[in-house]
């Protein structure tokens, strides 16, 4: 693919991943993805904003074979998927310059090997001449690294972001226009690598909100040429607001624990609770992450194995306490055969949610009468929990 056009002087460069299916060999990717990278050329200077992953390297070395000449490499973010082919860039273009933050100077020497006479780092809110455009650099901490930032482009409306509002999807697009395909991308995004940093991420967004932007233009992703839909999307998912939603991550060995996750399902359905239900054998764990971005309650439904939660089980909400989200409430239903602790060692791997644990329901063996009046009870608690809640609604984008 060649490079593509913008608007005056700035061109999309990169590589689309219709393949990959896998990142970091953790994130699932039903959709792809893509590296982009961005050139930006004034009437004295040129700079090139990011760069591709190495594996995508050989079709960013064709788009550069048309690009006379690069002054300067602007590192956003010193992970590789984004600054793997500057050593390239920096060999075929032996007076480029990069331009990174004070943090990611080290990073990008440890990483890649860049020698320190050929970084220059760039102040929080420094500004940079190219000839009729001037490019300025905005720390963006932890989004998601804490060496992160963005580049705007003031005379071209443009806000070049890296990771910040990206998403994995691959597309020939050059625009998301308003394909809500892309929204539900960049939620899965924000979900697998922003999440944790969810206060930090709102001071970001504070920062660039009074911006002039008429672009947003992702390191992952099509550009955002309607960018308040991205914006509001990351306003709401760094809020307060959680929907009326129960997860319910589970996985059964005997079928006790399958037909308490179903009772308790329909049970809150009929008190007008939408749940999700994920089987951990089969669920891609990005859908969860999603979901965990604005669901109010996650009950977690295990067998015991050796007194303890099913090893999936395990991961599944090693994973969720990691992301840290909004969550409110938890509980944990299962079953055992001759003993278990399962109810505090799932509780014992949460301590970064600040969740109310709710009732917890163990039974020995099959669910009986007893069992299902206690999952009547935790439907029902769940049901006024969220009715009492001040910032809940339906499901956020």
């Amino acid at each position: 693919m060649k490079k593509r056009r913008i608007n005056n002087g700035v061109y999309w460069l990169g590589a689309v991943d219709w393949n990959r299916r896998l990142f970091d060999s953790l994130i699932p990717l039903p959709d792809g993805t893509s590296y982009n990278a961005y050139l930006v050329q004034g009437t004295e200077k040129t700079a090139l904003i990011d760069s591709v992953d190495p594996e995508m390297a050989g079709v960013f070395e064709q788009q550069l074979d048309e690009v006379e000449n690069i002054d300067f490499v602007v590192a956003q973010h010193a992970e590789q998927d984004h600054s793997g082919a500057i050593p390239f860039v920096l060999e075929k273009y032996e007076n480029a310059i990069v331009l990174c933050s004070l943090k990611a100077k080290d990073l990008l020497m440890a990483h890649l090997g860049i020698p320190p006479d050929r970084i220059r780092t760039v102040e929080d809110g420094e500004t940079l001449g190219l000839g009729g455009k001037q490019l300025q650099f905005i720390y963006t901490p932890w989004v998601h690294w804490p060496e992160t930032m963005v580049t705007y482009l003031p005379q071209e409306r443009m806000l070049f972001t890296c990771d910040f509002f990206g998403s994995h999807f691959a597309t020939s697009d050059l625009y998301a226009g308003d394909n809500p395909a892309v929204i539900q991308a960049a939620k899965r995004y924000y979900a697998e690598i922003m999440m944790p940093f969810r206060s930090i991420v709102k001071k970001n967004i504070d920062k660039i909100r009074d911006l002039d932007i008429a672009f947003i233009a992702p390191s992952h992703g099509p550009v955002f040429d309607h960018p308040e839909q991205i914006v509001s999307a990351y306003e709401s998912w760094v809020s307060e607001h959680v929907s009326n939603v129960v997860l319910l991550p589970y996985i059964s060995m005997h079928g006790s624990t399958a037909i308490m996750v179903d009772y308790l399902m329909n049970a809150l359905i009929e008190k007008g609770v939408t749940v999700k239900k994920f089987e951990l054998s089969s669920t891609d764990i990005g859908k969860l992450a999603m979901d965990l971005v604005d669901a109010a309650t996650i009950v977690i439904g295990t067998p015991t194995v050796l007194t303890g939660p099913h090893p999936a089980v395990f991961s599944a909400t090693h994973l969720a306490n990691a992301l840290r989200p909004k969550l409110k409430y938890a509980a944990v239903i299962g079953s055992y055969g001759w003993g278990t602790k399962a109810v505090e060692q799932v509780s014992a791997l949460i301590p970064n949610i600040n969740v109310e644990v709710l009732a917890t329901v163990m039974c020995k063996g099959l669910p009986k009468k007893d069992t299902f009046n206690e999952l009547d009870a935790l439907a029902e608690e769940i049901s006024k929990k969220h009715a009492e809640l001040e910032h809940i609604g339906p499901p956020a984008i």
